[in-house]
């Protein structure tokens, strides 16, 4: 038997208002989406964080992003193992059969994951260095982004410089799946680093001439 439980009454109530609503009002829109299919032109990679709400930031409708969202944006480099690998699905969904222009990589401010993986490489949680962790061998894609802001002595600075690390960490990784790399090459695909400052709505676009990232 499948243990699931019936939906929350307030979410039911929410629906019940967007089909009244939202739905009633935009009908023939989601009606020709459902005929037609989604031809997105961009996919987004950002966090779960329930905080970071991707449409919203860049006012997208239904059909316009084909979003994957996991813990701290990360992307794992190309291991065609046989395995199962969520992510690389995704992305090769999104470049082989939608053909999208743009890959974006969009990072936040105050990252759970970030945070938990920093503390983790100071030794101060042990539970995520456990072999049988699903979320710190995941974080352990960040590795090389710990070792390049080791030295950053302020800590507010140097976890700041990790969540910009797991974004191009996943762009460098990206680039590492051979129908990536050769999408880009052949000017039929970009790649995009961005990060999020939730409290303030900042938003910072990685710049490759400057190896920064640019308040936008």
């Amino acid at each position: 038997m499948t243990n699931a439980s019936p939906l929350p009454k307030y979410l039911v109530q929410r629906y019940h208002g967007w089909k009244a609503t939202g739905w009633e009002e935009n009908k023939v829109w989601y009606r020709r989406l459902a005929s037609e299919g989604q031809h997105p032109r961009a996919m987004v990679i950002s966090c779960c964080d329930s905080r970071v709400h991707v449409t919203a930031i860049f006012g997208a409708d239904q059909g316009e992003f084909f979003i994957h969202r996991n813990i701290a944006n990360l992307v794992p480099p190309y291991a065609p193992d046989g395995d199962h690998h969520g992510t690389s699905a995704a992305v090769e969904y999104a470049v082989k059969s939608l053909k999208v222009a743009h890959v974006i990589v969009l990072g936040h401010s105050n990252c759970g994951g970030v945070n938990g993986y920093h503390d983790m490489c100071c030794g101060n949680a042990p539970e995520l260095a456990e072999p049988l962790s699903f979320v710190g061998r995941w974080l352990d894609i960040l590795k090389p982004g710990f070792e390049r802001v080791r030295d950053i002595e302020n800590e507010a600075d140097r976890r700041k410089a990790m969540e910009k690390q797991a974004v191009l960490i996943s762009i460098e990784n990206l680039m590492t799946f051979p129908f990536v790399r050769d999408a880009v090459e052949s000017n039929d695909l970009s790649l995009h680093g961005l990060w999020t400052e939730i409290g303030e709505g900042g938003l910072e676009a990685y710049d490759s001439a400057t190896g920064d990232f640019h308040q936008l």
